[in-house]
């Protein structure tokens, strides 16, 4: 039977283990070849993060572009190096992805930063090396192909949760693992950080995955933290991994199509969004916009 999240919580040794073992089966490639192929991809998300902490360069549509780099270089008055990494790498992805850079996407290029800001954030925090990453880069990857048989992991069809929302399930699963957590914990860091994205809307201005994406990236990062070091402390999920899962793509479902990545509801929506979005697709491009829902103005 595939792997799902309260199988893997029952099992000995370590969770990517057992995640490399089903891929083994199922692809017929030899565990070395994937490794191999997880070590550069492990190479890419390096780089990008690199890439971004060092440009201003604006995106496509020139919402952003800055962010990580103002974060990274600014001074630290938490004196929470942690924090602060993690939020930068994450965005620095997210940036890179804004200006058609090379990223992975992890498990979609509007969440790419999540893991890669978490994981590899506190690898370098810790001064752990790179080769330590491959075995939870197995796990997150494990983590997202077991919510992928519940819902597509896309924005346009569960909202920000099943996107965000499975990075950083995946991103906290990896971290549990890195740290020396058994599968339960680490199923269960997946679980804790799945549960509190559920609702998530999808609602990126003028449909670029810019605003509010490269921010929430950032802020995702810190919650797969977070979860992993609950899980690790022996804090459990009261609601079983897999549903939580299934609570996530029953929400999808629910959600009404203007919050799922159509640019008509949620922050895309408000006069501001609307003025961006019309500026970054260009003279004229107001009109096509579909018409603000109706109702009275709160004020400012």
């Amino acid at each position: 039977m595939p792997l799902t999240l309260n199988g893997l919580a029952r099992l000995p040794g370590r969770a990517s283990e057992h995640v490399l073992r089903e891929e083994v089966e199922e692809t017929g490639l030899a565990p070395g070849i994937i490794l191999e192929r997880l070590r550069e991809r492990l190479s890419v998300m390096r780089d990008s993060i690199q890439r971004g902490l060092a440009s201003d360069a604006p995106s496509v549509a020139g919402m952003v572009g800055k962010n990580a780099k103002t974060l990274w270089e600014a001074p630290d008055p938490l004196r929470d190096p942690l924090l602060r990494r993690v939020q930068a790498y994450a965005m620095a992805v997210n940036e890179e992805n804004a200006r058609m850079g090379r990223i992975v996407a992890a498990p979609t290029a509007g969440s790419a930063g999540t893991l890669p800001g978490a994981l590899l954030g506190v690898a370098d925090h810790l001064g752990l090396p790179e080769e330590d990453l491959l075995m939870p880069l197995v796990l997150a990857a494990g983590v997202a192909k077991i919510i992928s048989r519940q819902i597509y992991i896309a924005g346009a069809t569960g909202g920000c949760q099943a996107e965000i929302g499975a990075s950083a399930a995946m991103a906290a699963a990896a971290v549990t693992e890195l740290l020396g957590g058994s599968p339960e914990a680490s199923a269960h860091a997946a679980a804790l950080a799945l549960q509190n994205t559920l609702g998530l809307v999808c609602d990126p201005v003028g449909g670029f995955v810019e605003v509010p994406c490269v921010m929430r990236n950032g802020f995702y990062a810190v919650h797969a933290v977070s979860a992993a070091s609950m899980a690790l402390a022996g804090i459990r999920s009261v609601i079983p991994p897999d549903e939580v899962i299934l609570a996530m793509a029953g929400i999808g479902r629910l959600l009404p199509l203007e919050l799922k990545e159509t640019g008509l509801g949620g922050l895309a929506d408000t006069p501001t969004g609307r003025r961006l979005a019309a500026r970054a697709l260009g003279e004229g491009a107001e009109e096509t916009l579909a018409p603000a829902r109706e109702g009275p103005t709160p004020p400012l």
